[in-house]
Formats: C-alpha cells, sequence, structure tokens
C-alpha cells in the first residue's frame, strides 16, 4: 500500500467516524433525517474543507473527491436509522469524535507537510483540521463547542500534530509511527474525559474582592 493510499484511506475512516459523532449528536438532539445527515456532513467535512483552503488546494477534497461527500452522507444516514440500536448515544459520541480527533489531526498535518507548510504552521493547521468539525457540529446542535470548555481537546489534536511533525522530520511517515500518533490523541482524549483532566478557567471576582484569578 502505498502512502497516497494509507492516507486516503485514513482521511475517509476520519470522515466516517466524524459523520457518524455529528450524525449521533443530530439525533440526540431529535433532528430529521435531512438535518442528521447535514450535521454528519459539516461534522465530517468542516475541518476538511478549512485546511484545503488554508493550503490553497482548491476546490476542497471535499468538493471535488465525490468519495469524501458520500461518505459522510451515508454514514450518517445509516446512524439516522440504525439510532435505536445504538444505546447510550453520549458515550457513542465522546468516543466516536475521540477518534475523529485522533485521525484527521494526523491526516491534517500531513497535508499541510506536503504542502510545504512550515513546522509551526503544520501543527495548528493539523489542528484546526481536528477541531473544525467537531466546532461546526456542536453549533448546529446548539450546545457550547467542546473546544471553548474547559475540556482536553485542541491541547491533544496540537499534542498529536507536534508527534507527527517530529516524526516526520526523522523520516518516520508509515503506517506504524502515524497509526501511533493517531492512537496518541485518542487515548488523550479519553483519558481526559474519564479522569476530568481540565484546563485551568478565569474565575471573575466581586467588585472589590481582588483581581481575577483562575480556577484550578
Amino acid at each position: 500500500m502505498t502512502t497516497s493510499t494509507a492516507l486516503l484511506l485514513a482521511d475517509l475512516a476520519g470522515v466516517a467516524v466524524f459523520a457518524a459523532s455529528g450524525a449521533s449528536a443530530a439525533v440526540a438532539k431529535r433532528l430529521d433525517l435531512f438535518g442528521v445527515v447535514f450535521v454528519g456532513f459539516v461534522a465530517a467535512l468542516g475541518g476538511g474543507i478549512v485546511r484545503d483552503l488554508v493550503i490553497d488546494e482548491v476546490p476542497p477534497l471535499a468538493f471535488a473527491d465525490w468519495r469524501y461527500a458520500t461518505t459522510a452522507a451515508l454514514t450518517a444516514a445509516a446512524v439516522f436509522w440504525l439510532h435505536p440500536q445504538l444505546t447510550r448515544l453520549r458515550s457513542t459520541v465522546l468516543v466516536l469524535d475521540a477518534a475523529g480527533l485522533g485521525l484527521f489531526t494526523v491526516t491534517g498535518t500531513l497535508k499541510a507537510l506536503d504542502a510545504q507548510v512550515p513546522a509551526v504552521g503544520a501543527c495548528l493547521i493539523g489542528m484546526i483540521t481536528a477541531i473544525g468539525g467537531g466546532l461546526g457540529r456542536d453549533l448546529l446542535t446548539a450546545e457550547i463547542p467542546v473546544v471553548l470548555r474547559r475540556e482536553i481537546y485542541a491541547v491533544a489534536a496540537l499534542i498529536g500534530s507536534i508527534v507527527v511533525v517530529v516524526l516526520n522530520g526523522f523520516g518516520h511517515t508509515g503506517p506504524v509511527p502515524l497509526t501511533a500518533a493517531v492512537l496518541l490523541v485518542f487515548g488523550i482524549r479519553l483519558v481526559a474525559l474519564r479522569r476530568r483532566w481540565a484546563a485551568p478557567v478565569a474565575v471573575l471576582r466581586a467588585p472589590g474582592s481582588g483581581a481575577t484569578g483562575m480556577s484550578q
């Protein structure tokens, strides 16, 4: 299997899991079939569209390659019809989202590097690719975006992007090290959820009680 083929399969896998994540969130909000498919489409392809526009790859793959839109739409529709068999939707959404986060972090970073984006920019693009779809999903389902909450989300993607850039610098771009990077992001996200890891949040104090501080 060539690197380009492996990258395509990883990208489509990321599309599928994020589409399922978005569709599950939409089902939980009791949206109709079109709403479920639309939210799944945005969750799956929103980050990739932003990535392609940033690296000047137009039209974005989401529109240029039928496999991306088809994968997103079919996966979301499948979740709509099979949702009675999907118990504990909240847990399903979180696990699928963590998997998509890892896959899109790696593929987004690699595509940025292939486009000759410098290391720092590639890390940022990888992170944006990973969090963009989830951001769109949460906005469409009237949730405060996960990336803006205390949960470790964007940080996990950024760590994964840095790992991919470092591996690429040492010439380790095969399936095994890249799969390890995906699992690292996936693991950090799930462990953070389980252990309730959180970033500091500003606490606004009452007037006259002192300066603004941060909760731990």
